[in-house]
């Protein structure tokens, strides 16, 4: 029998966990055309940052998130300038061989998809080889919750107040700012917008940092939550990915319609017939999304907006 309290509980917390996995890629995916397959290591590398800074320095949680944050877009940053747009190498092949050697990634899915796989497994690796298999972990702050013989994580539930702060967060950067203006201007038509004087190199840059930030996020928001082990970020990529296919173009309405549709979804399955059951409901949807709704449901909202104007 469902309780309609656990119930609820649960769809919180997967919608929390649903839109928060998937803003970062959304964004990066959105705007620069590339597929970040090292998306879930990105939120590693939040998880272990705040993990470290929390027991190893010493810092209060909170300013340990923040240190997460930071690291991983400082990490993001440099990431966008060595394999996504090859600034780097590309200066150093024209001082020394007088062209440049490797194109930037925008908008070659297939490309970067392969680039941030290898780079998935240096960085999966990497933390194996530095930190070990595993990590002392941070207990989860805030108790629990107790009703009708049945309790659940309160710091979880709290959760999904933070996702919808961070998607009014996005929302604002994108619609409200001048670096959100040149985004879009460059998302409608790069061309155009490069010869109307928008540096779109550095709004690439600073998308994929920003991206990288929301990941580290994810991963500070997580560390109290999850087992501190290097492969803990593919137990976030399969949503972020379902979320992605399932909201379609628009970064944050897409994001919130598909943590809510998803998130529904996850939790009562999850309910009648356990969480494994929930993860294929969640693929399963995806599937018929594909192939109903090619474009999501915000492309079909778009279409349906269309229609009713040329009517």
């Amino acid at each position: 029998m469902v309780n309609g309290l656990n119930l609820l509980f649960q769809f919180l917390d997967s919608f929390a966990f649903i839109v928060l996995a998937a803003g970062g890629l959304a964004i990066i995916f959105g705007i620069m055309g590339v597929i970040n397959l090292a998306h879930g290591e990105f939120i590693m590398v939040g998880a272990y940052a705040t993990t470290l800074a929390n027991i190893r320095l010493g810092l209060p949680l909170p300013a340990a998130m923040l240190v997460g944050v930071v690291v991983t877009a400082l990490f993001g940053l440099l990431v966008e300038r060595v394999v996504i747009s090859g600034w780097l190498p590309n200066l150093v092949a024209q001082r020394t061989l007088g062209r440049n050697v490797i194109e930037p990634l925008y908008d070659r899915l297939a490309d970067s998809m392969v680039a941030t796989w290898g780079l998935s497994l240096i960085m999966v690796q990497g933390i194996r080889v530095t930190l070990g298999n595993s990590l002392d972990q941070i207990g989860t702050p805030l108790g629990k919750i107790a009703y009708s013989g049945f309790s659940y994580s309160t710091y979880r539930v709290l959760l999904a107040g933070v996702a919808l702060a961070v998607l009014g967060f996005t929302y604002y950067v994108f619609t409200r700012t001048e670096y959100g203006m040149r985004a879009r201007a460059t998302i409608q038509d790069e061309d155009t917008a490069r010869a109307l004087g928008v540096d779109t190199e550095r709004t690439y840059m600073t998308t994929f940092a920003f991206g990288s930030g929301l990941a580290g996020l994810t991963g500070a928001l997580y560390a109290p939550t999850v087992t501190m082990v290097p492969g803990l970020g593919s137990s976030f990529l399969v949503e972020a990915f379902v979320a992605v296919v399932v909201g379609g173009p628009s970064v944050v309405l897409g994001t919130t319609l598909a943590g809510g549709l998803l998130g529904a979804i996850n939790a009562l399955f999850s309910n009648l017939v356990g969480t494994f059951f929930g993860r294929i409901a969640l693929l399963v949807t995806a599937i018929v999304m594909i192939r109903f709704l090619p474009d999501g449901i915000t492309g079909f909202v778009e279409r349906l907006r269309e229609r009713r104007e040329e009517a």
